[in-house]
Formats: structure tokens, C-alpha cells, sequence
């Protein structure tokens, strides 16, 4: 290219470009050297020697500037293709902005005269690549995904009649009936006319409902918001019938998934039916269901003190937020305690009130066992205890209550702890309703480190093959079917080694942990370099470097002074979603995250000058889990926080959601799909609006029914979905005010014979707008079957 090929326009142009370029080949050049010399890619070094060349060719006017360009851009997609195949969300950070910067050579202001020749070699040259690139990523060991690992099954096909499973007409308890099925015997929404659905009616709660899931009984329906107060709706129209207040300050706001009901044998008049609950200021309500009046038999004039006899604590920091599992005429439930501030803070004791009386029956004290009455004065129930913030679930024909634990608080640092602690933290425990002595435990995290308390209710069902389990599902990604009567696996669990190096040499770790071999697990494959992500391949590559940087072994990789990888991250894995099951089919459900945390304990005195301060301490900004934490009355605080790019990107590829469907039975996978789209993902805290599936970050959970269907918010794209449960296809979606993060509930209402769909859309939990919404969902009334 001679000089005077361009325009003195053109030259300015490609001039500028090429200081673009040349900024771009830098960066790559730094960056790539660094990523060398971690044990990392060649490419980025090599892509940033080239582009630097071509830019000071194209400063100086020379049409090889392009060449070496095209040159670069056809090694780029044999690399690209050889590490991620024909993925096109893995392909995006690799390709995209390279072709870009080639397509910007053709202009004619850059290129000047007779850099368009040769199209045919060029295209030669991009099939050439394609072709060299898949063969060697077909030739390329693969990381298998242990959920493919267990292999697949086909849907099961058979029902079993079980007349007493499943929810009725009506939804009177949170999980659906006192085992959390989540399963309903309805069949009126058909996978035939689903999607006719519309929207019957909404509500304005006046209040978030972020994890919120409506009870129906009767005529009835009842929510919960998340300044404590309580609604009754009219299940057809969505009138507000009534509504309590408990008059608690506005910053007192806490989770509240929802109210327990409880009709009492013998009793007449005010509080026959009553709706039981914990409010953000620790006390325990119970509210009359027809008025919403305070039941004056219950405690002091219907309240109960969750306070009375747990160590002094800042407000906050124990709640009840989960609704209490009501079992042989008592309410039973742990609470949340307020995670990483302080070793010391609230004991994790799970208690029993009578229902009516609100009298304490009895109490579960991990570190006192023997006593099972509140502490006598100046004693306190034993702090830091594992604690009990997921819902419950009961057998009362066994007379057991299953209780889901947590960690003994702080989470990343144990030292500290305790043998009772070590003993029952991170399990399931089944306690007798009657006494609360422990019948069995099973621990799914020994000396747990990693935060993976278990967040799922735990799924009780009885199965076409005759067993009676329960099915635990854990933030790990692991599935656990037990014996409910026994705790005894019914799916054999294997103690595996896992990683021992880079925690503090004052720690304590165990040396195996339990999987679940025989059922398939969620954890997703062992991360690598090559699953690095972004949106660019300067982010991209810094996520290479940090990935490099940082400690990780696969599962289980401690957490010590220099940063570490956490994969399935503190979302999980299952969180709080827990899964959904249809007994007659012996099929489970279950939405799970695939998301890293980015972690690293730090000194005191680093803690200290960072003013990382438990919450409520004048001046820090600490509102709970999530973030850096102080773990006061440890060594350490620690750095916590999702494996992002600058970009505010994941450093890891997609999917980071998956709904996947198992059969109990065989332990099969039936099918598994990546679950919601791009719309309100994007760089920055923008979003892309792109309705293209990419397996978004799940929370909540779905529901199943008679009939094939699951009913499903759960992802940050605000949709709510009907998904076949045959195979995972989407049947029908709807698009909801803001994110549906809550567990739905369906019902038929007495007033139409309609079945009815529900979903609190209340955002929120940091991933979507906060909504004040409840959305009603029916067939329209032609179309609705007897």
C-alpha cells in the first residue's frame, strides 16, 4: 500500500485504529507473559505480538498490516474451536471482538486500494481453520460432567396410585403437605393447554415477597412480606381480605418464605385456624386465619419471645425465616443466625412450642442435649451453634421432624469448634416431635469450611419401589437419599479423599467427605483454564490470570491466606430451592447453580484496617452473608465473594443454571437442560435483553404436578415457565414484573373450579429489582375442566 492510497481522512482513520490495536496487543503482550508464566496459554502473548506487528504496519500504510491481521484471526479460531468446540457462549469472549477488529480492515477508509482482493483465500483460509480447530477438539480429553457421569435413563412411565400424596385442592403447607413434595395431585393445566394460561388477577403486597410462598386453605389464600406482615387474599379475585402489621421498624426487614397453618382439634371460635410465623424482632406470632387478629392464647397476647434465653446479640441477628413444620400439635423450627461476624453469636438450638399455648415444649441444645428446658437464669442456650435457618419437614406417623443444620458460626474458619459442632453441623437431623432427642443424623459436609450449610428442606417420599426416603439435596450439588426412619443411605455413599494444602496451620481438616456416587451430582465439571469466560478476551484473559493465581484442586479446595477457588460457590449447588418430586412417578426435579466463589481468609490486622466489622458496628456497611466477612474471636476474617471479571462478568463460561430431572428408582438422569436466558445478564450490571437460553443463576424452586408439568420461576430473567416434565422442554412462560425467586403454589378455588398458578414476583437477594406482586395464573373459565 502506497502512502497515497488513502484519503488524508483515511489516514487519520487508520492511524487511529492502529493505536487501538496497538493498546489492545500491549495489554495482550503484559498479560499473556503473566499468564505464561503461571503454567497458562501461549495464545494471548502470541495474539498480542501479532496484533502489535499489524498495528505498526498499518500506522506505516502497509497493506501486510491486514495479512498479518487475517493471519492472527485464522489461529484464533483454531484455538478457539480446539478448546471449546462449536459453543457458542464459550465461543463469544474468543471470537467475537477479533472478527470485529478484522471486519474493520475492509472499510474502505482503512484499507485504501486492493487489500479486498483475495476473498476466496480468505474464505479458503476460515474453512481450513474451522476444520483444523474441531479436529482438535475432537481429538481433545474431555472434563466430564458428573451429572452426565451417572448416565441416563428414560422417564419413567408408570404411576403409581397414592391417594394420600400430594397437596388437594388446597396448598396448606409451604413444601406442599409436611414432607416438601412440592408435588400436587391437580391435572387441570394440562401439557396439552397450557399454554392458553393467562393472568387471573395480581396483588399489591405493599412489601417485597422475595422468597415468599402463598398457603391456600379454604377460600383463602396467605403471604407473608418482608417486613413481617401478613396477608389474606381471596384465592379467586386476589382481594385483600385482611392484613397484619406487627409494627416493627422499617430496617428490621428480614426473608420471610412464608406462614405455617394449624387447625386445633377441640378448639372453637378466634384461632380454630391459626397461621404461625417469626417476625424480623424475634418473637413468634400466631394470628387468628379468618380475621388476622393475634390469638390471645398463644404466649402474650399471640407472641412468644425467640429471644429468651439466647446470648445477647445486636438486633438482627436471629430470625426465623422459614416457617415453622407443625407436627403433633407443635410447632418446630431452628433460625437464622447472621453468618461470618463473630464466634460467639446466637446458638443454633431448635426448638418446639405448642401451637395453641405457645408454651416451649422442648428444646434441641447441640451443646446441652441433656436439657431440654429453656436455660435457668444467667445461662444462655450454647452459642455458635450449628444452626437451623432452612425449612423443615415432618413425618407424623413416625412422630420425627427433619431439620436441615448449618455451620457453627464463623463459616471459613473452625479451629475453634467443638466435637458437638463437628458432629452436627452441615447435616440432616430427624428429631423426635414428642422430646426432641435425636433419632439419627446424617452430616453431608464434615468440619465444613466452605459455607455449604444446608439450605434445602429436606424431601420426604414414599417411592414406587416401596421406599420410604428422604431425599436431601445440598448446596455441594450432592444428592443424598437416606431412610427416613434410619438416616441409612438408600443410595450408597463413598467417604472420598479430598484436597488437604493452604489452609492455616492452626486449622483442622478432614481428610474425606461423602458422596453420593449413585445418584447423579450437580457440582457441575472440575473447573479449568480453558472454562475461563467474559465478554472480551482482555477479561477473559484476566480471569485466566486470577484462575492461575489462585488455589483450586476440585472439590473441597481449603481456604487459607492466598485465594482459593469455591466450586459450587455459597449459592450452591441446591440452596434453599430444595427440589420438587412427583411420588407416583418416582421422578425428581431440582433446579442447581453453577457458580465459583473467589475466597481467601486475611489476617486480623488486615481485617482490622479494611474496617471489615460485624454488622451493626457503627460505620461498616456488613448486612449479612455475602462479601467479606470479620469472624471476630477467630485469627481470620475473611474475603468472600463471587469469581467475577472486571467486567462484572463470571470468570467462568455458562451454564450457570440447570433444571435436571432423576429418577429415584434407578438413579438415573432422565434429561437435564440449561435453565433461563441472557435478557437481564450483562456486563457491568447492564442488561443484554438478549432472550437467548444461557442457564442463568437460579434461586427458588418449581413445583410438580399430576398432570406432567413443573412450575418454575427461580431465574433472574423475571419469566416464570411450565416445563414437561417428560423432557424438559419449555411449554409455556410468562414474563413477570420482576424476578420470581419464590416457590409457586397452585390450587383450585372453590369459587370457580378454576386451578389456579401463583408466584410472589419480589425480586430482590441482589440479582433482580424488588417487587411488591403476587401473580395469579389460571386456563380462562371456557376453558377450565371440571
Amino acid at each position: 500500500m502506497t502512502p497515497d492510497a488513502r484519503s488524508p481522512l483515511g489516514r487519520w482513520a487508520a492511524r487511529t485504529y492502529a493505536v487501538v490495536l496497538a493498546a489492545i496487543g500491549l495489554v495482550l503482550i503484559v498479560g499473556g507473559a503473566r499468564l505464561l508464566s503461571l503454567g497458562g496459554s501461549l495464545y494471548y502473548l502470541l495474539a498480542g505480538l501479532a496484533i502489535v506487528a499489524s498495528a505498526v504496519l498499518l500506522w506505516r500504510g502497509r497493506r501486510e498490516s491486514a495479512w498479518i491481521y487475517g493471519a492472527m484471526l485464522a489461529a484464533t479460531v483454531v484455538w478457539a474451536l480446539w478448546e471449546v468446540g462449536f459453543d457458542g457462549w464459550a465461543l463469544m469472549p474468543r471470537l467475537v471482538a477479533p472478527v470485529v477488529g478484522g471486519l474493520i480492515f475492509l472499510l474502505p477508509a482503512i484499507s485504501g486500494r486492493g487489500t479486498r482482493r483475495g476473498g476466496g483465500i480468505g474464505l479458503a483460509a476460515l474453512v481450513g481453520s474451522m476444520a483444523l480447530g474441531l479436529g482438535l477438539h475432537a481429538a481433545e480429553p474431555k472434563t466430564l460432567d458428573p451429572v452426565e457421569q451417572a448416565g441416563r435413563g428414560p422417564a419413567p412411565g408408570r404411576i403409581v396410585e397414592r391417594p394420600q400424596a400430594g397437596s388437594g385442592g388446597d396448598w396448606t403447607n409451604w413444601g406442599g403437605d409436611p414432607g416438601g413434595s412440592r408435588f400436587s395431585r391437580l391435572g387441570q393445566i394440562t401439557p396439552q393447554n397450557v399454554d392458553k394460561l393467562k393472568v387471573a388477577w395480581t396483588a399489591d403486597l405493599g412489601a417485597p415477597a422475595h422468597e415468599g410462598t402463598p398457603l391456600k386453605v379454604g377460600e383463602r389464600l396467605y403471604v407473608c412480606t418482608s417486613g413481617s406482615q401478613v396477608m389474606a387474599l381471596d384465592a379467586e379475585t386476589g382481594r385483600e381480605l385482611w392484613r397484619f402489621n406487627p409494627g416493627q421498624p422499617k430496617e428490621m426487614r428480614s426473608f420471610c418464605r412464608g406462614v405455617s397453618y394449624y387447625q386445633a382439634p377441640g378448639l372453637t371460635g378466634l384461632c380454630a385456624e391459626r397461621l404461625l410465623y417469626g417476625i424480623a424482632t424475634g418473637y413468634l406470632v400466631a394470628l387468628d386465619a379468618a380475621t388476622g387478629r393475634l390469638c390471645p392464647d398463644f404466649g402474650e397476647g399471640g407472641r412468644v419471645s425467640l429471644l429468651k434465653g439466647m446470648p445477647k446479640a445486636l438486633p438482627g441477628y436471629y430470625v426465623l425465616t422459614s416457617p415453622p413444620a407443625i407436627v403433633r400439635g407443635k410447632a418446630v423450627f431452628g433460625g437464622w443466625v447472621t453468618d461470618g461476624m463473630y464466634w460467639g453469636e446466637p446458638s443454633g438450638v431448635i426448638r418446639a412450642y405448642d401451637a395453641v399455648t405457645g408454651k416451649l415444649s422442648w428444646a434441641f441444645d447441640m451443646g446441652r442435649p441433656e436439657r431440654t428446658t429453656e436455660p435457668p437464669p444467667g445461662e444462655t442456650y450454647t452459642p455458635s451453634t450449628p444452626n437451623s435457618w432452612a425449612p423443615p419437614s415432618a413425618d407424623p406417623e413416625l412422630g420425627l421432624v427433619y431439620l436441615p443444620t448449618g455451620n457453627a458460626t464463623p463459616d471459613y474458619y473452625g479451629a475453634q469448634r467443638r466435637p458437638f459442632d463437628d458432629r452436627y453441623s452441615s447435616s440432616v437431623l430427624a428429631l423426635d416431635a414428642e422430646t426432641g432427642a435425636v433419632r439419627w443424623s446424617f452430616q453431608t459436609t464434615h468440619h465444613d469450611l466452605w459455607d455449604y450449610d444446608v439450605a434445602s428442606q429436606p424431601v420426604l417420599v414414599d417411592l414406587p419401589n416401596g421406599a420410604k426416603a428422604l431425599v436431601q439435596t445440598t448446596k455441594r450439588g450432592e444428592i443424598f437419599l437416606l431412610d427416613r426412619a434410619t438416616g441409612r443411605p438408600l443410595a450408597p455413599v463413598t467417604e472420598h479423599r479430598v484436597p488437604q494444602l493452604g489452609a492455616p496451620p492452626t486449622e483442622r481438616l478432614s481428610p474425606t467427605q461423602p458422596f453420593s456416587d449413585a445418584l447423579p451430582s450437580m457440582r457441575g465439571p472440575n473447573l479449568t483454564e480453558k472454562m475461563m469466560w467474559g465478554i472480551t478476551p482482555l477479561d477473559q484473559l484476566w480471569c485466566r490470570i486470577r484462575f492461575r493465581e489462585a488455589r483450586y484442586e476440585g472439590p473441597l479446595t481449603p481456604v487459607g491466606l492466598t485465594p482459593a477457588i469455591v466450586y459450587p460457590g455459597y449459592i450452591g449447588g441446591m440452596n434453599w430451592g430444595s427440589s420438587a418430586i412427583d411420588p407416583e412417578r418416582g421422578l425428581m426435579l431440582v433446579t442447581s447453580n453453577r457458580f465459583a466463589n473467589y475466597n481467601r481468609l486475611i489476617s486480623r490486622q488486615e481485617a482490622n484496617a479494611r474496617g471489615i466489622l460485624p454488622m451493626g458496628t457503627p460505620g461498616t456497611t456488613i448486612r449479612g452473608a455475602g462479601g467479606p466477612v470479620p469472624q471476630l474471636g477467630t485469627p481470620y476474617g475473611a474475603d468472600i465473594g463471587r469469581f467475577m471479571s472486571f467486567l462484572g462478568t463470571p470468570c467462568q463460561q455458562p451454564p450457570y443454571g440447570k433444571i435436571s430431572a432423576v429418577d429415584l428408582n434407578t438413579g438415573k438422569l432422565v434429561w437435564t437442560r440449561s435453565f433461563g436466558s441472557a435478557r437481564n445478564l450483562g456486563p457491568l450490571g447492564l442488561h443484554s435483553n438478549l432472550p437467548i437460553r444461557i442457564g442463568a443463576p437460579t434461586l427458588g424452586g418449581g413445583i410438580v404436578t399430576r398432570s406432567g408439568l413443573m412450575f418454575i420461576g427461580g431465574s433472574v430473567d423475571h419469566d416464570f415457565r411450565a416445563i414437561s416434565m417428560e423432557d424438559g422442554r419449555e411449554l409455556w412462560r410468562s414474563r413477570l414484573p420482576t424476578g420470581g425467586l419464590a416457590i409457586p403454589s397452585t390450587y383450585i378455588s372453590p369459587k370457580s373450579g378454576r386451578q389456579f398458578v401463583v408466584i410472589a414476583a419480589g425480586g430482590g437477594l441482589g440479582v433482580s429489582p424488588p417487587g411488591n406482586t403476587l401473580v395469579a395464573y389460571a386456563l380462562p373459565k371456557e376453558g377450565a375442566a371440571d
